[in-house]
């Protein structure tokens, strides 16, 4: 049995199809089971509840060989240690006492990086990696850069003003990665028994590309001039705390782009291995363009 946590999500829904597709058994703990794909729906064992929730985590790994955990977004939390470490902990204790073999886990790229313990959403994913490899349970955590799939967030400014803006330098090249590879990579690490111990597993995308890099992609693929305009780290935060987010978690935000401004993204080297396969203008072919479009 795997479960699979954030089920609804765009990776985890991405990998409940996976599965699924590889005639796997798979569980999910799902906040609202009716926001499941009806296709899937009838296939899974559904647990319903939070994965933060004690009693949750603990019915759902009963039996389970394998874990997918993703700490949800929660944009209102008192503190970055509160929404990654502490949300993790009654996870981290079923592990243990459920008998769990394997965990993959969704993280961040940084670890070793002069900038890591600044890196505020960054720096918080990194001590949620070490608490579940602390637990002794074998772990894999996805080391990722930003996702392609967040650009998503800034379709309307695309459509309407051919915009799309970040705290960051536009000619920084980083690299980027699209949540259906993401998902591929959490599959098949699901899937494997062969692995044990902890670990992690870049997943870098296929080339490193700068915000401006982007937007002359996006030009030629949306045809429309799309331009990248870099904003203050100032009014990131401000647009952040005026759409409800808190103010430790906005400040974390703001941490994160900081650090990626000053190379966090960048320290991990390039290998076949990290190397996922969709492209950035793959990507906006698939994914982006119907986006806009709509």
């Amino acid at each position: 049995m795997i479960v699979v946590t954030a089920p609804t999500g765009h990776i985890g829904r991405q990998v409940v199809r996976n599965l699924l597709d590889r005639g796997a058994p798979v569980r999910v703990i799902a906040r609202d089971p009716s926001r499941l794909t009806p296709e899937s729906r009838d296939r899974l064992d559904v647990v319903p509840g939070s994965h933060a929730d004690a009693d949750v985590v603990a019915k759902a790994f009963a039996g389970a060989d394998a874990v997918f955990w993703l700490v949800p977004p929660d944009p209102r939390a008192g503190s970055v240690t509160a929404a990654y470490v502490d949300f993790t902990r009654p996870a981290g204790a079923a592990f243990t006492s459920q008998g769990v073999n394997r965990v993959v886990g969704v993280s961040a790229l940084g670890r070793g990086t002069a900038v890591a313990g600044q890196a505020g959403l960054v720096t918080a994913s990194l001590a949620m990696d070490d608490l579940i490899a602390g637990t002794g349970v074998s772990y894999r955590a996805l080391t990722m850069p930003s996702f392609m799939d967040n650009i998503l967030r800034q379709v309307d400014a695309l459509r309407n003003h051919g915009v799309f803006v970040a705290p960051i330098a536009g000619d920084r090249k980083f690299p980027s990665c699209a949540t259906r590879d993401i998902a591929a990579v959490a599959t098949d690490l699901l899937l494997d028994d062969s692995w044990s111990g902890p670990g992690s597993v870049p997943v870098l995308g296929p080339e490193d590309l700068s915000y401006e890099d982007m937007a002359a992609v996006m030009s030629e693929v949306l045809a429309r001039p799309i331009r990248f305009q870099r904003i203050p780290g100032e009014d990131l935060r401000a647009g952040l705390l005026g759409r409800g987010m808190s103010e430790p978690m906005a400040q974390a935000t703001l941490e994160m782009w900081q650090a990626k401004d000053a190379g966090l993204d960048n320290a991990e080297p390039r290998t076949p291995q990290a190397t996922t396969p969709t492209a950035f203008r793959q990507w906006c072919e698939d994914v982006l363009r119907p986006a806009v479009l709509a």
